[in-house]
């Protein structure tokens, strides 16, 4: 049974988990990003190859897209919500890269859903989509939010 203190505690635990994991992504430190995927994770990313499945394909997606950031930026990240019970996690919330204000990776909000999983008492992201709205009108990406 769920009672109200694990929810509250694999919540904190998942909150700890995305700043982690923001935090390694703004250091580029692949091994810190890669330690909080399950070893069978599957990604449906914003930018090509639009899914990729397992840390080794992980790996060499960050590796390709990490010398593409500014050597110094942050991450703004806005209506966080955490569903949680004793094993399973989803999060969902929007973030951007800041920074280097003319850089094109500060440009887009992104939305990401994450699904995570307990492991030996240790959350593990087992499933994330990230995406970019889309004007339907245009079919041209809608990198701003209307407020």
């Amino acid at each position: 049974m769920t009672t109200t203190s694990t929810i509250t505690s694999n919540e904190a635990q998942i909150r700890q988990l995305i700043a982690e994991q923001q935090y390694a992504i703004c250091t580029k430190d692949v091994d810190q990003i890669l330690s909080r995927y399950a070893a069978e994770v599957i990604i449906f990313d914003v930018i090509p190859p639009f899914q990729t499945q397992g840390k080794a394909a992980l790996r060499q997606a960050w590796e390709a897209c990490l010398p593409c950031f500014p050597d110094s930026f942050e991450m703004e990240t806005r209506d966080l919500t955490i569903i949680v019970n004793d094993n399973l996690a989803i999060a969902h919330w929007l973030f951007r890269f800041t920074g280097q204000e003319d850089h094109p990776a500060m440009q887009t909000w992104t939305r990401v859903t994450a699904v995570c999983q307990k492991h030996q008492d240790n959350w593990q992201i087992i499933h994330e989509h990230l995406s970019v709205p889309f004007d339907p009108e245009t079919s041209q990406a809608t990198f701003t939010l209307s407020l």
